[in-house]
């Protein structure tokens, strides 16, 4: 089986781009129909400001937080459900270092940051496994 020892994968080689940016004022109902277009599975909240930190929505959140509750979608807003602050990784990150830090703090998925902070993509294990590692 081949190794990673001597070929470095970088996550931005790897991530997904598909995601959604919402903003935390949003209702639910409103995010959900974004996500639909976009066919994603996450929303990213969008800073309010340049020293706010990005929120994230999951589909756990939404089923939750919402759903489970009985929550009108309509009358939610995203920033009542949203995970904030998230941790991000950086596209220049070895994969290998990424599934650890995913590893030690229990994400299933992290947000994928340039080096301005902005967000341009998702990474998760699925993507690590099936485009890194098997791979090659």
């Amino acid at each position: 089986m081949n190794t990673l020892v001597d070929k470095i994968i970088r996550v931005s080689d790897i991530m997904t781009t598909q995601y959604t940016i919402v903003e935390g004022k949003d209702t639910l109902s409103s995010g959900l129909e974004k996500m639909k277009e976009l066919q994603s599975r996450i929303m990213i909240v969008n800073k309010r400001h340049e020293n706010d930190e990005y929120g994230l929505i999951s589909m756990s959140d939404i089923a939750n937080k919402v759903l489970s509750v009985n929550k009108n979608p309509e009358r939610t807003n995203l920033y009542e459900i949203m995970t904030k602050p998230v941790v991000t990784v950086h596209a220049s990150m070895d994969i290998r270092y990424c599934a650890q830090l995913m590893s030690r703090f229990k994400l299933a998925l992290a947000p994928v940051c340039n080096e301005t902070g902005t967000i341009i993509g998702l990474v998760d294990f699925d993507d690590m496994i099936f485009k890194g590692l098997m791979k090659n």
